[in-house]
């Protein structure tokens, strides 16, 4: 497995596997998030590849010093196989040479469900925060 930057040719495969992993609801907000963070900084969309095929994605953005987990999706069929612990593991390595000091997951509804997922592969202790702004106005 190969945890990478997202690549443009990955856009079609990664909005397949983001319908599949999650609710229609959180798919749609994910969708415009990825799509508003792509515009930013590419580098903090990190997708898992097994051989042709994506099987995981996670979206993360920075702002100043905090760096902010907005979604992990990973396919049904390779979850708990370390896909979402290798996808944690390389945000935290991104983020870490980026010097941010503190590493937030977007508290919604969501991803309450997956703290204790985050907190059991976290480097370092994660704290839910509910955003006061959506994630396009966090990062810009």
């Amino acid at each position: 497995m190969q945890i990478r930057a997202f690549q443009l040719s990955d856009y079609r495969s990664v909005a397949e596997l983001l319908e599949i992993a999650l609710s229609e609801e959180c798919c749609e907000e994910t969708m415009s998030a990825l799509s508003r963070q792509l515009s930013w900084d590419s580098e903090l969309v990190l997708v898992a590849q097994r051989e042709d095929a994506i099987v995981g994605v996670m979206i993360g953005t920075i702002d100043q010093s905090k760096g902010y987990v907005y979604r992990i999706a990973v396919h049904p069929d390779n979850r708990r196989q370390g896909v979402g612990r290798s996808l944690v593991s390389a945000m935290n390595v991104r983020f870490r040479q980026r010097n941010v000091m503190k590493v937030l997951i977007a508290g919604d509804k969501h991803n309450e469900m997956l703290l204790p997922f985050y907190q059991s592969v976290g480097e370092q202790a994660l704290d839910l925060v509910k955003l006061s702004r959506p994630l396009s106005i966090v990062a810009g």
